[in-house]
Formats: structure tokens, C-alpha cells, sequence
């Protein structure tokens, strides 16, 4: 069976992976080279233990903080858009406990499921991508944050994860290089189990693996429209000529939303713009961070990659303007001197920005969509998690191909209606 995957990004690229290794005859189609797009600077941190989605009941308290303060991680530009109005509503709506631990659980389960596709994929593979397993300390500012996360903690204990609360000596202990920031440091939570990447050295080692195995590659090729017929997608329409399939997967991310609009979908994703940069810490390996850290005051990541440190972050609904803007960079080096000031001779490469596709409440799309073309697979909306649960919903993708695959390809053109939402 002929399954076209529209998307080279990280989302995109496990989805192939996941689907060869089952015998599909697959084509990836993109209109850049993989980890182009939002894979290739992200946050780097696989957070499979720490998944709380950004609609949460504690949003209501910060917002006038997060709308007003200049120097505020969240930055909102409204649109003449009708749909950053509906998303923007949506997620308030999602604001709630309810559906905050409802949204928890499902991530957890999914990110379960992704850490051992990854897993697997990394022991077959053996990529050169700076991959780590040092853990992940989450930092908060006052007593009642870290109340809070204790609280959230305990929720996602009862679903798995193992973490603990640490004071900020003992955040100091496991991580001497927070030392100088132990003062602004009300306590953390600990998650040994977590781990790093470098999302664009993964993109890459994939498409090399997936060329082996016999995957077409059609890049530089951006996708104009979907041509349905009957209630089928019969071909991807590029410049470079249709892409015919029995089945085609929709992983472009925020440009998912566009593609989906040609064949009478509404996707409720929205893009957030993130930033960051990467620190060369050839002179100051001693002196860098070990683990990965959290900063929520300032809603900062921070992932070692080797000879390197990512620093990224910032959430911003300013519409598809994909400019890096001089102040949140800033922003980023500010943090990087305020927790790491050991290390401000190091150089920072290229400033990067880029568009993680977002749902009101963090669940990813996957699945076909009713009313939708019986043969495509929607797989995108993973927000800020894309890198840690690509490989979950890849998995989901193969797992309905296997299932309904053949159906669905054949001349009784009717939509599954399977739920969008995982």
C-alpha cells in the first residue's frame, strides 16, 4: 500500500519511519529538507514525565502578569483572524482542573508509548544526534508555585511517573551549576528519567535510515492542495507534479491547518511561536549544566547537547510571522546570564524562532477526521511536545493504517470517524 506523508518535520519523519518498518510503501513530501521547520531549533528536552499542558487553571491568576509585564514569556498580537479568536477562546474554556488532569493523563500515556518507539529507534539505529538520559529539574519561584507542582506531581505520580520534590540545596547538589541561582529557587521537581536530543541531527539521520530502506523523498516541493474525489484524497498537488497514494498522512504542523481548509476540515491549531539559541561550550564544559532544567519563572528550557547548551522559549500568538525578534533573544541570553552567569563568554550560534502547532488544550490530532476524507490520517498539533510525542503518535498512525488501511483504500469511500482527539 502507497501512503504519502506530507511533512518532513520531526512529527512527520517518525510517522515514516514507524510506517516502513510495517511494509508501506511510503513518500515524504515537504517544501523544505527535514527539521526545517519547527523540529529544527526546538527545546531539545523529551519530557515524558512532565506533559501538564498550558491550558491550566492556574493561567487565570498569571494572565494579567503574563498580558501586561514587558518582560512577560507570553506575548499575544491580535490578529484580524477569525481563527486565533476561536483558538484563544478554546483555550481559556480548557483553563480548568478537569480538563487539565484529563489532558494530563493522556499525554502521559502517549509519551509512554513514544519513549519506547524512540527507544527502539535509537538501539536499531544508533544515530549520531546527542542524545541524553541525565534527568530534568523543574525550578519554581515561591512557595505556592512549588505547592502547586507538588500537587501536580502527586496527580501524575498516581499515573506513573516517577519524580520528587527537591529543596534548592538539594537542586544545587544534583546540579552544581544552579548554584549561584539558589537564592531564587522556592524548590524543584525532580525527574531522573528524562532526556535530551538534538531534533535537527535526528530529522537528519532519519531521512538518511529511511532512504535506505527504499522512502521517496519529494522536497522543495510545497503542496498547493489536496484533490478529493468521492470522499478520497486521490493525489498531493505540488509544483513538481501530483503525488498519488492509497493513503496520505497530514504532518505539516502549523501549515496543517491550510492543506486540511482544501478538503472542508477545520483544525482547531494555532500556532505559538518559540525561540531560542545554542550556546558553544568548547571553553566552559565544566561549568555548564548537566541536567536539564526548567526555569518556570522566566519559561525557559535549558538542554545540554553534547559540546552545546540549548536555550530556549517564550510563547507567542503572534499569528504565522516567523521574524526572531531581537528582544526575546535577549530575553533568552538575560536567563542563560541569570542562572548560568559562569558561562556568558560562550558564543551563541544562529537565533532561531520557530511555530509549534498548538491545540486549546495540548492533545495532539491524530486520526482520520469525521466528515473528512476517508484516507487521511491527521497527525499534528503536538504544541511543545512534538519532539517527545512524535514517535507516540506515529505509532497511532501505523497502528490504524494496519488496521483500517485496506478499508479505507478501497472503493467504498465512507470516513471512519474516528475521533480527532487522542
Amino acid at each position: 500500500m502507497k501512503v504519502c506523508v506530507l511533512g518532513a518535520g520531526i512529527v512527520g519523519l517518525a510517522t515514516a519511519y514507524e510506517l516502513s518498518h510495517h511494509g508501506f510503501e511510503v513518500t515524504v513530501v515537504d517544501r523544505a529538507t527535514p527539521g526545517t521547520g519547527a523540529s529544527g531549533g526546538n527545546g531539545a528536552q523529551l519530557s515524558y514525565s512532565y506533559v501538564q499542558p498550558l491550558a491550566d487553571a492556574s493561567i487565570w491568576a498569571q494572565l494579567p502578569k503574563l498580558l501586561l509585564s514587558k518582560d512577560s514569556p507570553l506575548k499575544i498580537q491580535p490578529q484580524w483572524d477569525l481563527q486565533q479568536w476561536r483558538w484563544g477562546l478554546a483555550f481559556l474554556r480548557a483553563c480548568n482542573a478537569r480538563t487539565s488532569a484529563r489532558s494530563t493523563a493522556s499525554l502521559l500515556a502517549l509519551a509512554t508509548v513514544s519513549r519506547a518507539g524512540l527507544d527502539r529507534m535509537l538501539a536499531q539505529e544508533s544515530p549520531q544526534c546527542d542524545y541524553s538520559s541525565t534527568g530534568k529539574l523543574v525550578l519554581y519561584p515561591s512557595a505556592c508555585a512549588f505547592a502547586a507542582a507538588q500537587r501536580q506531581m502527586a496527580l501524575q505520580s498516581a499515573l506513573g511517573s516517577q519524580q520528587r520534590a527537591v529543596s534548592a540545596q538539594q537542586c544545587c547538589d544534583l546540579e552544581p551549576a544552579l548554584a549561584s541561582y539558589q537564592p531564587q529557587i522556592a524548590g524543584a521537581i525532580y525527574t531522573p528519567s528524562e532526556c535530551a536530543i538534538d531534533c535537527l541531527q535526528l530529522c537528519l539521520a532519519l531521512e538518511r535510515v529511511l532512504r535506505v530502506r527504499g522512502v521517496q523523498f519529494l522536497l522543495a516541493s510545497k503542496v498547493s492542495s489536496l484533490e478529493e474525489r468521492a470522499g478520497r484524497v486521490v493525489a498531493a498537488h505540488t509544483a513538481q507534479g501530483a503525488v498519488e497514494a492509497n493513503q496520505f498522512v497530514l504532518a505539516l504542523g502549523t501549515g496543517s491547518v491550510a492543506l486540511a481548509r482544501s478538503v472542508g476540515l477545520r483544525l482547531p491549531v494555532y500556532p505559538i511561536k518559540g525561540y531560542s539559541i545554542t550556546l558553544d561550550l568548547a571553553q566552559a564544559t565544566s561549568a555548564a549544566p548537566r541536567i536539564n532544567i526548567t526555569d518556570i519563572a522566566r519559561k525557559v528550557v535549558f538542554a545540554p547537547l553534547g559540546q552545546r547548551l540549548r536555550v530556549a522559549g517564550m510563547a507567542e500568538l503572534v499569528g504565522h510571522d516567523r521574524s526572531i525578534s531581537p528582544q526575546a533573544i535577549d530575553s533568552l541570553q538575560r536567563s542563560t546570564q541569570a542562572l548560568f552567569p559562569q558561562l556568558d563568554r560562550c558564543a551563541a550560534g544562529q537565533p532561531w524562532a520557530g511555530l509549534r502547532p498548538a491545540t486549546p488544550t495540548g492533545l495532539p490530532i491524530v486520526g482520520v477526521q469525521a466528515g473528512g476524507p476517508s484516507n487521511l490520517v491527521v497527525n499534528t498539533g503536538h504544541g511543545a511536545l512534538g519532539l517527545t510525542l512524535a514517535f507516540g503518535t506515529a505509532q497511532r498512525v501505523a497502528e490504524h493504517l494496519l488496521l483500517h488501511g485496506e478499508r479505507a483504500s478501497s472503493a467504498a469511500p465512507q470516513p471512519s470517524g474516528e475521533s480527532a482527539w487522542v
